[in-house]
């Protein structure tokens, strides 16, 4: 078969059938297996994959998911040791001193120390600690998880020490001989850069389009915190922070964007968190442009069901009578991040643990499909570590060493099956190219790839970011989806003309950071860190909003950089943009309260 168009269709399929089934409130574990027989049999039928290859992709994504559950364990038993032994107690009344207002507790736990944990560890961990962190501090766990989510954006194109960028990017470009092409190594010189030295001039891109896109996160989360989840639906609540949130934003941009043109594509995220998070803490201590009236959610006897999960750290952190500093009380989160750091970047520590304790897998079935898992590397060991310690400095005894064990084993196992059929599907998407196909033709990917270029033409700019979106929903993240696509972003901005054909790969790097605020393995991984399990649907339909914002903004102020400011295409996007965030504020503001259709009857 050689119809793009058809092809298209059916390897959009397997992704419509999970994206619908998920949209109709399936659960993940019931939604992801649909999409597997579906992708297997696309995949024997029309790409004819061997059954040895579409076998070895499946062993290739278990062991994926093995790696992913070992994250989401550490987190959910990190959660536990800090709720048994008083931790969370003193964490919470230490950020009610500083604000009781949750609009204000969001902004600072994921959007800030969010992009910290982003830059020092990538690869979803920041979802995987900021959700159970906003839960243990009274959020309801569906709120908890869209927060973290969707800061999942911003700081994810440098998260992981610059791995979207240095690996993602800097592989996607080269060849099977690990240099440039020939076509982005002409560019490359043209400019006078060598290939490190090309990624960090792509980088910079990538950081300026965030950083215009970006101010306007914090906000939506804020936003979407009240009107989804007050007594009142009260969007105007959360605008009513917009001071604020723009603060917050800016505090960590202007120090993102100044050390990626500065010091190159390793620490945006990870200095611009940091820097943030400690100006806003202080500066909020003081006061400044705290909200007159504090916001909070309503009364817990009054949350819908499908608000929460089966954790609730709150309730049994408020049974604990131990009294706790709070420097000690943080003292698990300040290892964690003090762990990453020094994994991330002392190089003789790294080597050792990525490659001298890997557990290799090679060439499954003879396929040339290998998988390596660094367990020891993985953010799942440093929380392992890091409850190890808190043992020691909280004093914990045995039972509730025993008990939270016991609480978080018994969490792992709903997520286990979710992911261990939605990575698979994944793998053999991924793995569907010329190489282990018998039609010769190209991936899923890049055939869908394809056929969107040739739909958009002159336009793609404002194409791009939702393909490095669609990478990274299917993928789960950023490096991958900058790795697949990244040469044919580069190509097709040639193909188009553009005089700075990087500046499209920048886009599909921007959209890739985007997509994962809608990354399926990402969703279910968050949920099950505070027991949400089933509601993965509820979540998505929520965060595709501020994704598709974030992709529509990117792509137009991508034109307008590729082909100049003027009345085309970029400039109507982007006014129609703005325009409908302008009519959906005042639209907002005027609003009139009503009660949540969500929340219970009260008891009486």
């Amino acid at each position: 078969m050689d119809n793009l168009a058809v092809l298209a269709l059916l390897a959009v399929l397997p992704i419509a059938v999970v994206g619908t089934l998920l949209g109709l409130r399936w659960p993940a574990k019931k939604a992801m297996p649909v999409g597997l027989v579906v992708v297997i049999i696309i995949a024997l039928t029309v790409w004819q994959m061997p059954v040895q290859t579409i076998a070895a992709s499946i062993v290739q994504g278990v062991l994926v998911a093995v790696g992913l559950l070992w994250i989401v364990f550490g987190a959910l038993l990190l959660l536990e040791t800090i709720t048994k032994s008083g931790a969370l107690t003193a964490i919470r009344a230490g950020f009610t001193n500083i604000s009781a207002d949750r609009r204000v507790q969001v902004v600072i736990i994921a959007w800030l120390f969010g992009s910290f944990i982003e830059g020092a560890a990538g690869f979803g961990t920041p979802a995987a600690v900021v959700a159970p962190l906003l839960l243990a501090l009274g959020f309801p766990a569906m709120a908890a998880v869209m927060a973290g989510l969707v800061i999942q954006s911003t700081p994810v194109s440098f998260g992981a020490v610059g791995t979207p960028m240095i690996t993602g990017i800097g592989t996607g470009l080269a060849g099977s001989d690990g240099n440039l092409v020939p076509a982005v190594q002409e560019r490359a010189d043209a400019l006078g850069l060598d290939s490190m030295g090309f990624v960090a001039h792509t980088a910079t891109q990538v950081a300026t389009v965030h950083a215009i896109v970006g101010v306007l996160v914090p906000l939506f989360m804020t936003t979407m915190l009240t009107g989804f989840f007050g007594e009142k639906r009260s969007f105007r609540a959360g605008l009513a922070v917009a001071p604020f949130c723009l603060y917050g934003a800016l505090a960590m941009i202007v120090p993102y964007v100044a050390v990626a043109y500065l010091l190159g594509p390793e620490f945006p995220s990870l200095l611009g968190g940091f820097v943030g998070l400690v100006v806003v803490m202080y500066t909020s201590s003081k006061g400044f442009l705290m909200p007159k009236e504090t916001w909070d959610f309503p009364p817990r006897a009054r949350w819908s069901d499908r608000w929460m999960g089966s954790v609730n750290p709150a309730a049994e952190a408020a049974t604990t009578t131990r009294r706790m500093s709070l420097p000690l009380a943080w003292s698990p989160y300040v290892i964690v991040a003090l762990l990453l750091l020094v994994t991330r970047n002392v190089p003789s520590i790294q080597e050792f643990l990525n490659v001298t304790t890997v557990i290799p897998v090679q060439n499954i079935f003879g396929t040339g499909i290998s998988q390596d898992t660094a367990l020891l590397y993985s953010p799942g060991a440093i929380f392992l570590v890091t409850c190890l310690a808190t043992y020691g400095l909280h004093r914990m005894n045995r039972q509730q060493i025993v008990e939270s064990w016991k609480v978080a084993g018994g969490q792992i196992a709903g997520a286990a099956f979710a992911l261990l059929t939605a990575l698979p599907l994944v793998r053999i998407f991924i793995n569907s190219g010329s190489d282990f196909n018998e039609a010769g033709l190209e991936s899923m990917p890049i055939t869908l790839a394809e056929a969107a270029a040739n739909v958009a033409g002159q336009g793609w700019p404002v194409i791009a970011p939702f393909i490095g979106a669609l990478g990274a929903f299917v993928a789960g993240s950023n490096t991958v989806s900058n790795t697949m696509f990244a040469l044919f972003q580069f190509s097709t901005g040639e193909g188009i003309g553009a005089s700075s054909p990087e500046t499209v790969v920048a886009l599909q790097a921007v959209g890739g950071a985007a997509g994962n605020m809608v990354a399926v393995h990402n969703v279910v991984a968050a949920a099950a860190t505070v027991g949400l399990l089933g509601r993965e649907g509820d979540l998505i339909r929520r965060t595709v909003v501020p994704m598709t914002y974030y992709c529509l903004a990117a792509g137009a102020i991508g034109y307008l950089w590729v082909f100049g400011f003027g009345l085309n295409l970029g400039l109507v996007v982007l006014l129609a943009v703005i325009a409908a965030l302008a009519v959906t504020a005042v639209r907002l503001r005027t609003m009139k309260e009503v009660d949540n259709p969500d929340l219970r009857m009260p008891v009486t």
